[in-house]
């Protein structure tokens, strides 16, 4: 019986996980690995924030998604990697041996800013929604201007914050910043594009350039960045330290070790870190470890390039964007509350049976 070890309940091993629920595989026992038994879902939470969902509304059950597949389920959060001795350890010290892992484990917030201490970061978010509980901010800076930073911003405002948003560089395409900088504007949100962070002090205190300006609390959302732990694992990364992974999302050094979602780089042709493209690896991801199991040529993964990225803008008003094509208004919002409610259905239905 082959040991199959799943870390991380990001969207491809959830995903998976609910279609092995339908489709059992056979000649393998499971196990999967979070710190979570129930979890926030990342596309919901700025309307969560907006107060336009309850908590209980954007929470998937993990652990129940796991037993519907047979999947044993760990809560915990894994501190080291052994991929020689193919053991995982906990950071309560268990070990964990496997003859095939696979890594969702998503990606951690950059932290590397000088003053990062005095901020607060988005992720992990449970964390970030009890300060921002706690401490209910009236001036926040957040530092990053990638699409999550942006629907954070609005977000916030919507819930009456003054909101500065800091930015050195554009993250996003031409396409959506038509659309996206002028929402910004609409909604109140002090956008500052060019306006790089250089450090943060002790108040907090935003600094840029020979800028100071003091907020009740300044949220890191800047880029993705490695966990520690992968970093550290000596599986081969790509030159940001995520995980490096062949077309059939097996690590180039290890064929035991799989890897999709944020933690992962494609060798050949990366794609966005995006939950979409993540819920798009699951397929492959899945049917890769049935095929390890039973020694079958794995199967390479489709090159997909494009995808639909929909933003939520504050209000219950969203723009949508693919490609060249670009849309927005309150039916984009809805479009885009029937895609979420229609993913956290499909693992409710796992979860029940």
């Amino acid at each position: 019986m082959r040991r199959i070890l799943l870390v991380g309940a990001g969207h491809a091993h959830l995903a998976a996980l609910r279609d092995l629920a339908e489709k059992p595989l056979y000649g393998a026992r499971i196990a999967l690995i979070s710190p979570y038994a129930k979890q926030i879902y990342s596309g919901m939470l700025p309307g969560l924030v907006a107060g336009h969902y309850r908590l209980d509304e954007i929470l998937m059950d993990v652990a129940q998604v796991a037993a519907r597949a047979f999947a044993e389920f760990i809560q915990g959060g894994v501190a080291e990697l052994d991929p020689p001795n193919r053991v995982a350890r906990l950071e309560d010290g268990t070990a964990l041996p496997y003859d095939i892992l696979s890594l969702n484990t998503g990606s951690a917030i950059d932290t590397s800013l000088p003053g990062a201490q005095h901020a607060v970061a988005v992720k992990p978010f449970e964390a970030f929604l009890e300060r921002l509980d706690r401490e209910r901010p009236a001036r926040i800076a957040i530092v990053g201007a990638g699409v999550g930073g942006m629907e954070l911003a609005m977000a916030l405002r919507y819930h009456d914050a003054a909101v500065s948003l800091y930015s050195d560089r554009s993250t996003i395409s031409d396409t959506l910043a038509e659309r996206i900088v002028p929402a910004l504007r609409r909604c109140g949100v002090d956008y500052r594009p060019g306006m790089a962070v250089t450090a943060i002090e002790a108040g907090p205190v935003v600094v840029s350039g020979t800028s100071h300006q003091a907020f009740d609390m300044v949220v890191l959302a800047t880029g993705a960045a490695p966990l520690d732990w992968l970093r550290a694992s000596g599986l081969p990364t790509d030159a940001r330290g995520f995980m490096e992974v062949e077309r059939t999302l097996r690590s180039t050094w290890s064929p035991a070790v799989f890897g999709a979602g944020d933690c992962a780089t494609l060798k050949d042709s990366a794609e966005p870190k995006s939950g979409v493209f993540a819920v798009r690896q699951a397929e492959t991801l899945l049917e890769n470890l049935r095929r390890s199991v039973t020694r079958d040529e794995l199967k390479a993964h489709p090159q997909r390039r494009r995808a639909l990225q929909i933003v939520s803008c504050g209000s219950r008003y969203a723009i949508a964007e693919r490609g060249d094509w670009s849309a927005e208004g309150r039916w984009v919002w809805r479009w885009k509350d029937w895609i979420d409610r229609r993913w956290l259905r499909s693992l409710a239905r796992s979860a029940r049976g």
